[in-house]
């Protein structure tokens, strides 16, 4: 059947007597399109509101306020980034973003220590802004609670302890945010506001403002996932893919620009797995076995198990110029 739109579930039936319901339709739109809404979540409508308060101040501010916690500044890759410095598949994002992850403190580096030990370390945060903290680091606990439901609910949906997950995702789960505004281009323009990609983590669940422009690819071509104020857009990661041998599936997406005169805000939360987590191979009952054919193989973006290693590579070819500056001897050169 050709997928036209994305499913919608209510989060709340997981705790009632729909329970085996909810699974099963969870299952289901996770396997067909990888894609899908969730209402009920329980988040305050408030907390939404002073979150998208504070996203809007944070790109009215003036650029060197902006540029001073600018990601070049952090070799955590934590911070403000102007539009066009991200790369998706080789091409620039037309989007400017701030990034934030879990405020922990820098590992130590002896002699030989595993390139991904030096993702993790602090936020910057922009003076001229003090409320933007406390909102997104607010919002950060809120979702990660959500989606460590959602990920109990994926274990059950695939017939497994309801702590599957829970060994990766301990104490120190990879908690990853990005405020982003898309300005608008003309037409003629490229309209690559992000470039088709698979997000890496776990889970990962979005809340738009009423400008479109997010695609996901389905078998008959690309699909809107149009705004639905109150409603989370949640899609599977790389690592549920790898986790699954390939029977959940992690889905290509897109944002199209807006027009030219416009912008579309959106904030996304990434839930992964602990940096120095292995990703584990789910015995699925054979029902389900039998369906998983495998992760997505592709040579240019190999899957690994160690997920520190996954995100270091992701990170290196998304942000280069924050990766000549403070990782050049982890990059792949070419032959002279």
């Amino acid at each position: 059947m050709s997928i036209l739109s994305l499913p919608i579930l209510d989060l709340s039936r997981l705790d009632g007597p729909d329970h085996a319901a909810f699974l099963a339709e969870l299952r289901d739109a996770a396997r067909r399109v990888g894609f899908f809404y969730i209402v009920g979540h329980g988040v305050p409508d408030t907390l939404e509101q002073a979150l998208r308060q504070e996203a809007r101040a944070f790109f009215a501010l003036p650029e060197a306020e902006k540029l001073a916690v600018e990601m070049i500044h952090s070799p955590h890759f934590r911070g403000y980034t102007r539009a066009g410095r991200e790369i998706t598949r080789g091409a620039p994002d037309w989007r400017e973003q701030f990034d934030i992850h879990s405020e922990r403190e820098t590992l130590p580096q002896p002699a030989g220590a595993p390139g991904w030990t030096r993702l993790q370390g602090p936020n910057q945060w922009p003076a001229a802004q003090p409320a933007l903290r406390p909102a997104l680091l607010a919002w950060q606990a809120a979702l990660t609670q959500v989606a460590i439901r959602l990920l109990s609910a994926f274990a059950e949906a695939l017939e497994q302890p309801r702590d599957a997950f829970e060994d990766i995702t301990r104490d120190k789960p990879n908690q990853a945010m990005k405020i982003i505004r898309y300005p608008g281009r003309a037409s003629g323009e490229s309209d690559q506001g992000v470039g088709a990609h698979k997000d890496s983590g776990l889970l990962t669940l979005l809340i738009q403002d009423s400008i479109g422009g997010l695609q996901v690819q389905g078998e008959q071509g690309w699909i809107d996932a149009s705004p639905i104020p109150g409603a989370f857009v949640v899609n599977i990661g790389e690592l549920l893919e790898l986790a699954s041998n390939g029977y959940l599936k992690a889905t290509v997406h897109r944002v199209v620009s807006p027009p030219a005169g416009s912008d579309r805000l959106s904030i996304a939360f990434f839930l992964g797995a602990r940096l120095d987590a292995e990703v584990p191979l789910l015995d699925l009952p054979p029902e389900l076995a039998a369906a998983a054919t495998g992760p997505t193989s592709d040579p240019l973006n190999p899957l690994f198990r160690n997920v520190g290693e996954n995100y270091m590579k992701g990170r290196l070819r998304s942000h280069p110029d924050v990766a000549e500056r403070h990782h050049a001897d982890l990059l792949v050169r070419a032959p002279a």
